[in-house]
């Protein structure tokens, strides 16, 4: 949000932060009562600039890649981060893997399996005393229908049958993050669920860190990892007080990632920077109405996105070839380079062989947005997802007190909210990047390493999460400023926490003036009622209203 346009009465009044109080105060005397308000704001920014244009493939093709597509990253999470391994050593149960956040596809079970199941919960709808929710061999059952969202496996040993217990292999799917179920069967009160997919909806009660901590070698998610690196004097950024290095034991690395105050629920840390800096989820519905990609805008297209989400974070053992050193010596100097260095260590140490595992080819611009670390994944599958996602639509808004919510969609329109963002949340978002001052302007940052441009200088505001996201990894790298891009303001009822670090707990106080001037996102209304009818409308944002 930024300041709008027009008169506005004292009453209606956003509270702003001191460096544009003078241009505000203008605002603020102008116009007596309702009849200003009425007339005055706008629908949105002036300038919501263009997005690059986005190629679409096959629409059907593309939900089966989002839903079940891992590239070969099933090599990955099954033979380097061990993670079928420890879910069978822990003895997890499907109720516990729902603890977890975890989400089960309903019509992937078989007939058997799905009235037995339906009929345990029918008699104690808690799943408490439910004998298939409570067998650590029923969680491979749900494995091997491929029942457990984003966790596709696959017939590695090419018997025809997919089988967990006997060799077959697990990967990982975009679904992982970005599916829920509607919880027709089962739904366990902050955490997973059991039912029909709801492809796109962002997973908010996913618990990654404690699902990677479950995993026989969770060292071989290094990289991605909070950690102390000699190049940076053994300085460490993120949530945890020290950071772990390349002799870190298994358990200490499972404390870290187990630990919420660190790695958060809802949240999964999509750098490989070394830097502990989990963003929340979001959602991958209405993909044509949302650019650039990622929650610091590095990526303009919805494909190059994709293939880097596959080709270094769901292997991030390419990070050890010489595309993805590269791309890490670029991003970080020394830092990266270490990070390399000691990744391939930490591989060696615990007996990691025969990476990288993705199935990707060498592309002619290496390091260019379309091939970060050099390779890139299947393009047609690619371009298809884009399709799917496309067109994957929104949920409604809920339901929600109209008057109440035409008060807050004509505040929001004169207050300064549409400084930024769109009343019509059917248009694209715009494609600003908010420059980091004006979203935080608390932002103070300490410069860590200077970089070759158009990258900025590495930098960091050391009493504050906000900005950490953003400390390595952000839109500088094509050019732009280090910032936060603009979200679609969809599915907003059903978000616990607001800003991609966690940081505020509902709607209305994100607009409270209470978190102070330089907090993130200061953009309020003073008065309470205001505020209320603003949330209103928030919640109820569809794509149709």
């Amino acid at each position: 949000m930024q300041p709008g346009r027009g008169p506005r009465s004292p009453s209606h009044r956003l509270v702003w932060i001191p460096l544009v109080l003078a241009s505000l105060a203008g605002c603020a005397r102008g116009g007596s009562g309702e009849s200003a308000i009425e007339t005055a704001g706008s629908d949105g920014p002036p300038d919501a600039g263009t997005p690059v244009p986005r190629q679409d493939g096959d629409a059907g093709t593309g939900r089966e890649v989002f839903r079940l597509e891992t590239f070969g990253n099933e090599g990955f999470w099954t033979d380097a981060v061990r993670l079928p391994a420890g879910v069978m050593a822990a003895r997890v149960t499907p109720l516990k893997a729902m603890e977890l956040g975890l989400q089960v596809d309903i019509e992937a079970l078989d007939s058997r399996t799905r009235d037995a199941l339906t009929a345990q919960l029918k008699a104690d709808p808690t799943g408490r005393t439910s004998a298939l929710l409570n067998d650590p061999a029923a969680t491979a059952t749900l494995f091997n229908a491929n029942a457990v969202i984003g966790m596709p496996v696959k017939d590695t040993d090419g018997d025809g049958a997919l089988d967990v217990t006997k060799g077959d292999k697990v990967g990982a799917s975009c679904a992982l993050c970005h599916t829920v179920t509607d919880g027709s069967a089962f739904e366990m009160p902050n955490g997973g669920s059991i039912g029909r997919r709801r492809d796109g909806l962002a997973n908010h009660r996913l618990n990654i860190g404690a699902i990677f901590a479950t995993a026989a070698n969770s060292r071989a998610l290094y990289p991605t990892l909070q950690l102390s690196l000699t190049a940076n004097g053994g300085k460490t950024l993120g949530r945890a007080p020290t950071g772990l290095t390349e002799s870190s034991t298994e358990a200490e690395v499972d404390a870290y990632l187990s630990n919420p105050t660190f790695y958060p629920v809802g949240m999964f840390d999509d750098t490989f920077d070394g830097n502990g800096d989990p963003m929340h989820n979001t959602p991958l519905f209405r993909q044509d109405l949302a650019a650039p990609f990622g929650s610091e805008g590095l990526i303009a297209r919805l494909d190059n996105f994709s293939n880097l989400v596959y080709t270094s974070l769901f292997d991030q053992t390419t990070l050890t070839t010489p595309g993805g050193r590269a791309f890490l010596h670029k991003l970080g100097g020394a830092a990266g380079d270490e990070i390399a260095d000691d990744y391939v260590k930490v591989l060696a140490a615990t007996g990691v062989t025969g990476y990288p595992y993705v199935k990707a080819d060498p592309h002619p611009m290496p390091g260019s947005e379309d091939a970060p670390v050099g390779v890139r994944v299947d393009h047609t599958k690619l371009i298809a997802m884009n399709a799917y996602l496309a067109r994957l639509q929104s949920p409604d808004g809920a339901e929600v007190e109209g008057d109440a919510a035409a008060r807050g969609r004509q505040l929001f329109r004169t207050v300064g909210c549409t400084g930024c963002h769109n009343v019509d949340q059917g248009k694209p978002v715009p494609i600003t990047i908010v420059p980091m001052k004006t979203i935080f302007p608390g932002d103070a940052p300490v410069i860590l390493a200077q970089r070759e441009p158009p990258l900025n200088p590495v930098q960091n505001t050391p009493a504050s999460f906000f900005d950490d996201k953003m400390a390595v990894v952000n839109a500088s790298a094509r050019g732009e400023v280090r910032g936060t891009a603009l979200p679609l303001l969809l599915d907003l009822a059903r978000k616990p926490v607001f800003l991609h670090d966690n940081s505020v707990p509902t709607l209305d106080g994100l607009l409270d003036p209470t978190r102070g001037p330089t907090a993130p996102h200061p953009f309020y209304l003073s008065d309470r009622k205001q505020r209320a009818d603003v949330v209103e409308f928030l919640r109820g944002l569809g794509t149709e209203r």
